[in-house]
């Protein structure tokens, strides 16, 4: 038993409310699970473990999909009340999404929270081991995907090492001591250390 939260099988449940932010998240992926698998990261892992900070974007990975898949999840966003920063045409959008670069939605009328959604492939290795390695968490009946928790610290620790990025990563690290397991942290720093070389 940890300090506000509790293992069940291989879901973490966080004792907590949901928030605005948990709202936006979950309508989001209400949406995207009918299209793509995926990955939540970063700051949103932090908060989400009660970590009270602000933030005006969640970041989530997800795999390629094909231009009729993607067009079908543009889409199925459009029609449940999301918009695009980058453009509102599909068929604009596409080469974001083949040159790996992120392209952002929000409620309509709303500029913040947002979700930034990073396209992968096998190529982004550090990515793509964590997408493919996820860790369940839960809030109240919302349920979602994460990295590994080690793998996310040392992330944070090792590549991005903004001043939030330590905070969240010692957040990370005093929450879940008891959870937190040394040969895993061994186990993933080389592979995110390749990153930065």
């Amino acid at each position: 038993m940890g300090k506000g939260y509790i293992l069940q099988g291989e879901v973490i449940v966080i004792n907590r409310d949901l928030t605005d932010l948990d709202f936006f998240v979950r309508d989001f992926l209400t949406v995207l699970k009918r299209h793509s698998n995926y990955l939540i990261v970063s700051g949103f892992v932090s908060i989400a473990s009660g970590r009270t900070r602000g933030t005006e974007d969640v970041d989530l990975l997800m795999p390629i999909l094909d231009k009729v898949k993607f067009a079908a999840f543009f889409q199925d966003l459009t029609n449940n009340g999301f918009w695009c920063y980058q453009s509102d045409s599909a068929e604009e959008l596409y080469p974001y999404i083949k040159d790996l670069q992120s392209i952002r939605f929000a409620r309509v009328n709303e500029m913040f929270p947002n979700m930034e959604v990073i396209p992968i492939t096998e190529k982004r290795k550090a990515k793509y081991f964590e997408f493919t390695h996820p860790q369940k968490m839960r809030v109240q009946d919302f349920e979602f995907k994460v990295p590994p928790l080690e793998f996310e610290i040392l992330y944070k620790e090792l590549v991005l090492r903004g001043k939030k990025d330590l905070a969240d990563a010692k957040h990370l690290r005093t929450f879940f001591a008891d959870i937190l397991k040394q040969e895993r942290f061994k186990e993933y720093e080389p592979i995110i250390r390749a990153e930065l070389s």
